[in-house]
């Protein structure tokens, strides 16, 4: 097997040529994400970024990410859960039969409203397989974090939760930007749980979040400790709402964003599992065993 993986986000590309054994031979990034594409023209970055890959005997491209969004260079329709590997595969959107397709995201109904991944579905079954696990709760932080419960090897339900989102805007267009340090600095462990322990007692991030203002009113909280405080008020308001003990936890994403949630669920007594972009790799290269033989 020649495969070409492609993670293409809305502001960068990565590509990764993976061997049979699903050894990553070698990997490459561009600031090419889908917003930096006009209309026509992934066919042409993409080989630019790897088309000596693609010219390889029997090679397999497989793209995820917002690359199979509407503003991407074709919708892949997202796959309804429950969705396994089985789903996935025959989900796909064939760019070039046999040779090129788009991985598609996975939708979820709760009381009447649809929630969406798209590009963390495949790190879930990459962690899957990675970890020999059937079962578990999936986290994937970022501006969205992805909440992805799994059972039986299959993706049941998932939430998205704005947290990363939240914490900017309340960050630097709120009366908390007053109070606040012009940069993050190094995390304060120290404030930054103690943001955890609040969120748990606030029971809401209306009312926690102004405790910020607050703290440093009263001189109660230096200046420097603020963002990292804050930031535990926005993670653990996001915990509050899981019941998470007894569960197999994995966070998947960059060092320091999994550091963080990991602190904050050790801070509650939840021990969590963390991987990277390994993840995304043996999910690509694990979809494409599935496939069998091609279309």
């Amino acid at each position: 097997m020649n495969l070409v993986a492609v993670d293409w986000g809305t502001s960068s590309l990565r590509v990764a040529r993976i061997d049979g054994e699903g050894a990553v031979v070698e990997e490459r990034r561009s600031p090419r994400g889908i917003l930096g594409v006009p209309a026509g023209a992934f066919p042409a970055v993409l080989r630019e970024s790897c088309g000596d890959w693609l010219d390889l005997p029997g090679a397999l491209c497989l793209i995820s990410g917002m690359a199979g969004s509407r503003q991407g260079w074709q919708e892949a329709p997202y796959c309804p859960c429950p969705a396994g590997f089985d789903e996935l595969a025959r989900a796909l959107a064939w760019i070039a039969p046999g040779k090129i397709a788009l991985v598609p995201g996975l939708s979820v109904d709760f009381l009447g409203t649809p929630d969406v991944l798209r590009g963390e579905e495949v790190q879930v079954f990459g962690a899957m397989d990675l970890l020999q696990l059937r079962d578990g709760v999936f986290v994937l932080p970022g501006t969205h974090c992805k909440w992805v419960r799994v059972a039986e090897g299959r993706v049941l339900n998932f939430a998205t939760f704005m947290s990363g989102e939240v914490y900017g805007l309340l960050r630097q267009h709120s009366i908390l930007a007053r109070s606040l340090p012009a940069e993050d600095g190094a995390l304060d462990e120290a404030a930054f749980l103690r943001g955890v322990r609040h969120a748990q007692q606030a029971r809401s991030i209306l009312h926690g979040a102004f405790s910020t203002r607050t703290l440093a009113l009263f001189d109660r909280l230096p200046q420097p400790a603020l963002p990292s405080y804050l930031s535990g008020l926005v993670i653990g308001d996001e915990l509050r709402t899981h019941a998470l003990h007894g569960l197999d936890v994995v966070l998947i994403g960059s060092p320091a964003l999994t550091e963080r949630y990991a602190l904050a669920l050790r801070g509650l007594g939840c021990e969590a599992r963390r991987l990277g972009s390994e993840a995304t790799w043996r999910g690509h290269w694990s979809l494409a065993r599935q496939l069998g033989n091609r279309p």
